[in-house]
């Protein structure tokens, strides 16, 4: 599955990483479908400060788990990809590439 982010960066979701998600996070599993929707409307956009080379999208659902946000980190590069995503009520520090107004 090729998602486009806000970016208009092409991002792939294989279908490898997506068994690593649900057997890492299974939690994760009834809301695939909001992937795309955090990608291209996100709430914010950090680059990770371990590898500068992964976008990190947050966007946050009322209605999952009472109020977190939907993770979705992303491996940019000639092929980006889809590393992980998960659930969370945290935003990591650093640089912010995009925040919505």
């Amino acid at each position: 599955m090729i998602i486009t982010d806000i970016f208009n960066n092409a991002i792939e979701l294989t279908d490898e990483r997506w068994q690593h998600i649900v057997r890492e996070h299974p939690e994760v599993e009834p809301y695939k479908g909001k992937i795309q929707e955090v990608l291209l409307s996100p709430d914010y956009v950090k680059k990770s400060k371990r590898d500068a080379e992964v976008l990190l999208y947050y966007k946050f659902y009322g209605d999952m788990f009472d109020g977190k946000y939907l993770l979705v980190a992303a491996k940019k590069g000639l092929r980006s990809f889809i590393l992980t995503c998960y659930i969370t009520d945290i935003i990591k520090r650093g640089e912010t590439l995009w925040e919505k107004k």
